[in-house]
């Protein structure tokens, strides 16, 4: 059976790297189609350009960039509004027609959580792609975004109580919260040790980010080489069925 093509929306340029950088360069080196939906930031900003690097190196494609502010650095996007304040039903449709076009038969993006930190734009994008995952397949909800199309499967990139460990102290160490998951909510844990180099060369091309002494990137960037390997070579993820029928495609988890 072909490995699944994947379709991942994560809410900020260098989030596709950071939680799912092992699952998406996997996938692309097996043949199967990968991309990136990005909630936040605008195409026209430095950060687009990383992100087109680390998407290159990953094998997925070109930035599909939904253009709208961070919800906590409005200049990201000068003229636009904040992602989690503009109406749910136009953010779902943003989602849908990517969805329809691209035609995926996994969907990834953030847990309820929105990751570890819980960040309010990564707690909106978790949302607005769980409605878009299921309305996407349904006909008569927003016509006009191409033909209805439903993935077998959404994963939701979380991180178990037992594995938050060296990371979780990178993140309390700067002051920011650790939202984790019980191990037994986590279907599928992904060993992603062989593409490791291709993972680190992506979040590094994040440049700005791993810059910043207190960004996710930035506090990888000065743990040690060890510590580094050990954080990021398994990836989890929650997997919750969409469509029965295509049950066997589970190859993420292989």
């Amino acid at each position: 059976m072909p490995v699944p093509s994947l379709l991942a929306v994560y809410a900020h340029p260098d989030d596709e790297s950071l939680m799912s950088g092992g699952v998406l360069a996997r996938h692309a080196a097996a043949g199967a189609r990968t991309a990136v939906v990005t909630t936040t930031w605008s195409p026209e900003s430095h950060r687009a350009e990383e992100l087109a690097e680390a998407l290159r190196i990953l094998g997925a494609g070109a930035p599909r960039m939904l253009g709208y502010a961070d919800a906590r650095v409005p200049g990201s996007a000068p003229g636009r509004p904040s992602f989690c304040g503009v109406p749910l039903d136009e953010s779902v449709e943003q989602v849908v027609r990517h969805l329809r076009e691209f035609r995926p038969d996994v969907v990834v993006t953030h847990d309820a959580y929105g990751q570890l930190t819980g960040h309010p734009d990564h707690v909106h994008t978790h949302r607005v792609t769980i409605l878009a995952a299921h309305a996407a397949g349904l006909e008569h909800l927003y016509p006009g975004t191409g033909e209805p199309w439903k993935p077998s499967a959404l994963y939701l990139a979380t991180h178990p109580h037992s594995a938050v460990g060296e990371l979780g102290a990178l993140l309390t160490g700067v002051g920011k919260a650790v939202h984790s998951v019980p191990d037994e909510r986590v279907t599928a844990t992904v060993d992603v040790r062989a593409w490791l180099d291709q993972k680190w060369a992506a979040i590094r091309a994040h440049r700005s980010e791993s810059e910043r002494v207190r960004s996710l990137p930035g506090l990888l960037a000065g743990a040690p080489a060890q510590v580094r390997e050990r954080i990021l070579s398994t990836e989890w993820y929650i997997r919750h069925e969409l469509d029965p029928a295509k049950s066997g495609l589970r190859e993420l988890t292989a």
